[in-house]
């Protein structure tokens, strides 16, 4: 599914316009990324939680050459699915 999919889907089952869906849609992306970015966590209940984690510096080997390199630390984000979630997929 992809971003007009989802916002046909979003539409249809909260009874807004499309136009409406969008904004809606790219609202609530904007909120979470806003609070990854402060590094607070969002918790959905039911549907899961996006926080972020750091990944600590560490060396790696450049696979085309066999030469040890250094990776820098990051800040990745993470996504884990709430239980309600989970099971539905199962």
């Amino acid at each position: 599914m992809n971003k007009t999919e989802l916002i046909d889907k979003i539409a249809a089952g909260a009874g807004l316009t499309k136009v409406d869906a969008k904004k809606a849609l790219e609202a609530t992306v904007a909120a979470i990324k806003d609070a990854l970015v402060a590094g607070d966590k969002v918790q959905l209940v039911g549907f899961g939680t996006f926080s972020v984690k750091k990944q600590d510096a560490r060396t790696g080997i450049n696979p085309s050459n066999k030469q040890k390199i250094e990776i820098p630390a990051k800040k990745v984000a993470k996504f884990k699915a709430g239980a309600e979630l989970a099971e539905a997929v199962k």
